[in-house]
């Protein structure tokens, strides 16, 4: 598994990781559109979901892909009433592994795969975006029931979620019946292509999740990396994120959406309670480098370099959502000179301030 591949899967893992963190508090308060039977049905089912893909224990085998890539993962994931466990390893194509323990993910992949822990972006329909907060997401999408069938040896009932505008994908959601735990999902685009993929090949849902299926198996072979990622404000996440620079378009329902911290660049994630992007921006020794979007599945990556006041920026808008989406947000993003000055006044002083208080 080359580099690029592996920071692909990385963000895949921990986008499964760290269900429960990205929670738009604006869209709590966003109203939904009237409702028919069938659609109010399918809401009730989408309310489940969230707490199921927290609380229900179980062990299986699932395959994602997006693309030409696809790829196979044994999980193992276990709530013992007050802390979500959880362990991911990749089945072919290379090696590496993911355990989650609460707030606490620990990355371990092959020592020669080059990953960005700062990169991390939520990922659509397997990240926490189903949380029963964000059922308001409702609003951008025409949510159905379509029937039902089986999963992985379990009985399951099948949603539609229709986006209401060209900036966000469509999705179908298969939910298994007893406790509405995700077991198989589609992403599709306007001309219902199916662009990305997840189903389980086997599933067994039980509380019997062992220790021993939770640790750790390959760290004396491959790099570690620990994250600890909390919560936090999404709206404090905004203003401190935002230093210098600003969004003039953002789709609509898209709000601020914790995001892990960076040293390098400046990443702030939005998502509309199903999809989800994040912007970076980063200083660049050159702004020689193409300029467009490029897709792998439903993840679009666009790039634009700028130079705003002498400084050379790349922005990226990394996420699953349309070209055209990420395009509009790149090209929105403004820089304020002033406010770039100050923020990089603040970070030479507080790297001054660490430098003095580490060597005394």
């Amino acid at each position: 598994m080359n580099g690029q591949a592996g920071t692909v899967w990385l963000r895949f893992f921990l986008a499964l990781a760290v269900m429960g963190l990205w929670m738009p508090a604006a869209a709590q308060a966003t109203e939904a559109q009237p409702q028919t039977t069938n659609s109010a049905e399918a809401v009730k089912w989408l309310q489940r979901l969230g707490p199921a893909m927290n609380t229900t224990s179980y062990r299986g085998v699932f395959v994602y892909g997006r693309g030409q890539q696809v790829q196979s993962m044994q999980v193992a994931h276990r709530y013992n009433g007050s802390m979500v466990e959880e362990r991911l390893v990749i089945q072919d194509g290379g090696s590496g592994e993911i355990v989650r323990r609460g707030m606490e993910v620990i990355c371990v992949l092959p020592a020669q795969d080059t990953v960005t822990l700062d990169a991390i972006i939520p990922a659509g329909p397997l990240a926490d975006s189903f949380s029963d907060q964000l059922l308001p997401a409702t609003r951008w999408y025409e949510a159905q029931v379509l029937g039902e069938g089986r999963v992985a040896g379990y009985a399951a009932v099948k949603i539609a979620l229709n986006a209401n505008d060209p900036y966000r994908y469509s999705y179908r959601l298969w939910l298994e019946k007893d406790t509405g735990l995700l077991v198989k999902s589609q992403t599709r685009n306007a001309d219902d292509q199916i662009l990305e993929h997840f189903q389980f090949t086997s599933l067994d849902i039980t509380d019997d999740i062992a220790d021993s299926e939770l640790q750790i198996a390959t760290a004396d072979k491959h790099q570690t990396s620990t994250i600890s990622l909390e919560p936090g404000s999404p709206a404090t996440e905004l203003v401190t994120r935002l230093q210098g620079w600003s969004l003039d378009w953002l789709p609509a329902g898209f709000e601020p959406a914790a995001t892990p911290r960076s040293d390098k660049r400046q990443v702030i994630a939005f998502s509309d309670g199903l999809a989800a992007f994040s912007v970076f921006v980063e200083d660049i020794a050159s702004l020689d480098m193409p300029t467009g979007a490029s897709r792998i599945g439903a993840t679009t990556v666009y790039l634009r370099p700028v130079q705003s006041d002498g400084r050379q920026v790349l922005i990226s808008v990394v996420g699953e959502v349309p070209p055209v989406t990420a395009r509009k947000v790149a090209e929105s993003v403004r820089f304020d000179s002033a406010a770039v000055e100050r923020a990089n006044a603040d970070s030479a002083t507080a790297s001054l301030v660490e430098h003095q208080g580490a060597s005394r």
